[in-house]
């Protein structure tokens, strides 16, 4: 049975399910709640881009990416990055392919943008999201953000 998956805004009607949405037990530790996403939205509305995953009326995730933000000021050759900043599939969704679709579609508005490579940090671990990142193509840089490991994408 085809599925109608898509990337929406968040908006007044849909910020309930939005903040409902939530992880696996013990996985709260790997990824952000929305909420925080959101407010985290508001302040860099510039470059933020937070979006709800729906297959057909019903929202699965959440992701948000980024787009030309300098991470490394001190090394301007480095030059602005884009790529993802959070992703959330809900605790009954996982597994569906629904956060490879998120990717996917992060990676065409880094295209549509002009971008050639997309970046994503995440918590490494044996229970993390380094081999779904992998698996999508992602290389660990050897760089880190915090405690996170930062990882690339070259878009073809």
């Amino acid at each position: 049975m085809p599925r109608d998956l898509r990337l929406e805004p968040v908006t007044p009607a849909t910020l309930d399910a939005a903040l409902a949405l939530r992880v696996r037990p013990g996985q709260e530790g790997l990824v952000s709640p929305v909420v925080k996403s959101l407010a985290q939205a508001y302040v860099h509305g510039d470059t933020a881009w937070p979006r709800l995953i729906f297959d057909g009326e019903r929202p699965v995730g959440f992701v948000m990416a980024f787009f030309d933000i300098t991470f490394y000021p001190e090394r301007p050759e480095d030059g602005p990055r884009s790529g993802l900043w959070r992703l959330l599939v809900d605790a009954d969704a996982q597994g569906g392919g629904y956060g490879r679709f998120a990717v996917e579609q992060v990676c065409a508005e880094v295209r549509r943008r002009g971008g050639t490579r997309v970046t994503v940090t995440y918590v490494p671990g044996p229970d993390g999201p380094a081999g779904f990142y992998a698996r999508l193509g992602f290389r660990p840089t050897g760089e880190t953000s915090g405690d996170d490991v930062v990882a690339e994408l070259e878009l073809v």
